[in-house]
């Protein structure tokens, strides 16, 4: 079997490069926060692909999908081993750039995109095999505390911005840290990924 990050299809491959650049403007021309793609680096959409890439049968869900940038590197496990990404996006501005990234890239048949609060729905899945949070800090608690039940034994959560915004984060944090129900490190990679792994 090839690995995930050698073969990347063409299509992917520009516009990953696409979003890079538009993200890398908005940090530069004080484009306004809400607006701004605020996505995550290289390095960690390599790091919560081989994270998906790992875990058992189960869903693969995104809380906060932006232009669709995490999704793409998602999309490579998911496609990797026959399974499909679910992602969450409220802004409709984001979920335009969303739709637009699945379809230029070619992983509409991996990614199904709900253009709604990721809270109304997630109770619906029973077994989550992976998570990834990247959205609005407030939610954070709240979401956590809906996946964590719904996970299968060895799914992982995966937060993003869990150092640059470990203040504003503290409470979801320590709840993880000390939970029995998984066992969790904060990664310094990129803005800082908590892991959790259900136990």
């Amino acid at each position: 079997m090839t690995g995930m990050f050698h073969n990347i299809h063409s299509a992917i491959l520009d516009r990953m490069r696409f979003l890079e650049a538009r993200d890398a403007q908005d940090r530069d021309d004080g484009t306004p926060r809400m607006q701004r793609l605020r996505q995550i680096p290289p390095e960690t959409g390599k790091f919560i692909a081989l994270l998906a890439a790992s875990v058992p049968e189960g869903a693969y869900l995104e809380v906060g999908t932006s232009a669709g940038y995490s999704t793409l590197w998602l999309s490579l496990a998911a496609n990797m081993l026959g399974r499909r990404v679910t992602t969450f996006e409220v802004l409709p501005e984001k979920v335009t750039l969303a739709q637009e990234t699945f379809r230029l890239a070619g992983v509409e048949n991996t990614v199904e995109l709900i253009p709604d609060d990721a809270r109304r729905h997630i109770t619906e899945f029973d077994e989550i095999a992976f998570c990834f949070l990247d959205a609005e800090k407030e939610v954070y608690d709240e979401i956590y505390e809906m996946v964590i039940p719904c996970m299968v034994k060895g799914g992982i959560l995966a937060a993003d911005n869990a150092i640059n915004h470990q203040e504003t984060l503290k409470p979801m944090l320590d709840r993880a840290m000390g939970d029995e129900r998984v066992d969790a490190l904060i990664t310094p990679i990129g803005k800082g990924v908590l892991v959790c792994r259900k136990v």
